[in-house]
Order: C-alpha cells, then structure tokens, then sequence
C-alpha cells in the first residue's frame, strides 16, 4: 500500500500540540486549525475544528482540501471504560462503534478487538458504567472517532484510531456538555467562571490537565513510531506501530 499522504483528525488543539511542534499551521475560514508536515516525501495533515461528528466532518474536509488522503487517522483523548486502561495511557484501537447508529467499524481483519465507543457528548461516571455493561470489548469512549471511521470508507482509504486516555473510567469530573458550543468548542471562559466557585473541582481539574498532557505526548509518541513504516495493517491488528 503506497501511502504518501496522511490526515490526522484530532478534537482540540491540546491532543495535536506535542505532535505538530514546529509543523506549519493555518486556520480556515470556519476556524479549523491545520497543520503541515512533509517527511521524507510524505505529506502530514493533522487538522482539528471541536469536539463531535460535524466537527470531525470540518477537520477531515481541512485536511483533504489540498490533496486526496491516503490513510486517516482519527486521533485525540477518550475516557477510559475497563479499570485496565489508566489516565495518559495510549492504544491503537482496532473496532469503532457509534452508540448513535449502531454501526460497527472492523479496522483490522484479525482476531484483535479493542474498541472505541463514539457517542455525541461527553460521558461522565455514570454513562461511561453503562457502556462498560452494554459494548462488549469497549476499552473507551469518544466523540469524532465514528465520524472519521465512515468518511473514511466512504473514499475507500484506511483508517486507523489512536487514543489518549484523559480520565479513567471511575473519574468524577464536572460536566462539561453545557459549555460545549454548536461547532463542538469548548466555551473556555464561562467553563472557568463556572469552575472559579466550586472549589472542590480544583484539584480534580488540574489532575485532569496533567494526565490529557501525559495523553497527548504518549499519542505523539506512537504516531512518531508509526511514521517511520506506515504499517497500518499491523498497527490495527496488533496495537504496535
């Protein structure tokens, strides 16, 4: 498989910030971030325009916009749902399911089955038990990687799905949903009024930005790996770049 030119989809520009230091950055018309990366012929596009599907649509058509992918790659933090996977954790998943349509996406044609649950708000304490309970094999949750999954089949091209676990499956973080925009934008200002008069939030908030960093450099780290070969069947089947 030549694979020359590769989009990387990503929520928040937090997730992508250790990866693209140093690549060159642009932001659309609509408020995507892009950046640009060429290594040793190839072309890398990571791109991020919020947290959702429709965002994910914004960020994948950025990052298709001067050229046709190869491969994509959705990339970003999850919460995690098996008492296994602990916070700045990194995994290569290799099934995405959407809680919304039911639909299933197999990335990988071997017996690994490590999925990625795509539902359309952030989950809390309770919603990440139930999905524990309802999807067999979820090992986490998210809100773009479905999203990515099906414009990817729709062009016929791979895709692969690396996620950074923020919080862990018992985290007992506020809820972030109201302060979600329509483009799927954090609204950063009222969170932080909000959060100002409820102290007890405090440590758990800036718990919560020490392990998305550990996250996103653990993400950097896997995605630097897997540059060097471009093995996309065995980073599915087996995890390992």
């Amino acid at each position: 498989m030549n694979i020359k030119r590769i989009g990387i989809v990503a929520a928040l520009p937090g997730e992508l910030k250790p990866l693209v230091r140093g690549w060159a950055h642009t932001r659309t018309a609509n408020g995507t971030d892009v950046w640009t990366h060429n290594a040793n012929g190839d072309v890398w596009v990571a791109a991020c325009s919020g947290m959702g599907a429709e965002a994910a649509r914004r960020a994948f058509a950025a990052a298709e916009a001067e050229g046709k992918l190869d491969l994509a790659i959705s990339l970003g933090w999850a919460g995690a749902l098996v008492s296994e996977l602990q916070p700045g954790d990194v995994r290569a998943l290799s099934t995405i399911v959407d809680a919304q349509t039911g639909e299933r996406f197999r990335l990988t044609e071997g017996q690994r089955d490590l999925a990625v649950v795509t539902l359309t708000r952030v989950a809390d304490e309770k919603e990440k038990l139930r999905l524990h309970g309802t999807y067999p094999n979820a090992a986490m949750v998210d809100m773009e990687a479905a999203a990515v999954a099906r414009l990817a089949q729709m062009r016929g091209i791979p895709v692969a799905c690396i996620k950074g676990v923020s919080d862990g499956i018992s985290s007992k973080l506020p809820d972030l949903n109201p302060f979600v925009d329509r483009m799927g934008r954090l609204r950063m200002g009222a969170f932080l009024c909000h959060m100002a008069v409820r102290p007890s939030y405090w440590a758990v908030l800036a718990q919560l930005g020490r392990d998305s960093g550990n996250a996103a450099n653990a993400m950097r780290d896997l995605v630097l790996k897997f540059m060097k070969e471009k093995n996309v069947v065995r980073l599915n089947g087996t995890g390992a770049p």
